[in-house]
């Protein structure tokens, strides 16, 4: 599915998502790479020929690059979730220093994916760090042709869960929901041991995943 410039899709922030038919998903993962658990989650992905999101933190894309190559090579999308993923949030700092967080993380991302930094992502579609945004920042990111991306439901697997007890979790929500921007961590074990069951739970259940790209228009070949 092509996302258009300047987006904001995902109904835990916004009023409107991506226009998804019944039982179609999209699969995003934040906070990575990270090592084993990025890994074993785009191990499970390959073996079911899915492709998902992926929020990267710009810190973490330039001490494991490696990982960014390999995601972006399977046919991920590479997107953008700060420098640093402040503890304050995007929200908690002054403008200019939340704008150089965002503008270093992209630039990180890319120098990772591509061996190169543009003047403009290569995909552009960010995701604030505790999805804490604010008017400046989103029109600054809407002029910049930025996508911003929430969620409509999310595993929590932020909280100390088993693998089983985060599966239940997430496909009782996604069975309420039909549809929708699921969230999840690839820093996160739990969650690298439970994706291979969700990946099948899916298929058992009709479910669909759908691949987000740019629109063609604003779509950045890599160089």
């Amino acid at each position: 599915m092509e996302v258009p410039p300047g987006a904001r899709v995902g109904t835990k922030s916004f009023p409107q998502t991506l226009p998804l038919a019944d039982r179609e998903v999209v699969l995003t993962f934040d906070d990575g790479p990270w090592p084993t658990t990025t890994a074993a989650i785009l191990d499970a992905l390959k073996a079911e020929c899915v492709r998902a999101t992926f929020f990267l933190i710009g810190e973490n894309a330039r001490i494991r690059p490696e990982l960014v190559r390999r995601a972006r090579a399977e046919g991920h999308t590479i997107a953008h979730h700060s420098m640093t993923h402040p503890e304050a949030t995007l929200a908690g700092l002054p403008f200019p220093a939340a704008v150089a967080e965002i503008e270093r993380g992209i630039a990180a991302d890319d120098f990772a994916a591509y061996g190169t930094v543009a003047g403009a992502p290569r995909i552009p579609f960010f995701r604030f760090p505790g999805f804490a945004a604010t008017p400046a920042l989103l029109d600054y990111l809407s002029q910049r042709g930025i996508s911003v991306f929430g969620a409509d439901l999310w595993a929590s697997d932020w909280n100390k869960m088993t693998p089983e007890q985060e599966l239940d979790l997430v496909l009782r929500r996604l069975d309420a929901a039909g549809r929708g921007i699921i969230l999840f961590h690839d820093t996160k074990s739990q969650t690298a041991a439970m994706i291979p069951a969700f990946l099948r739970a899916l298929a058992e259940r009709g479910y669909h995943t759908v691949h987000i790209v740019p629109a063609s228009a604003t779509a950045r070949p890599p160089n």
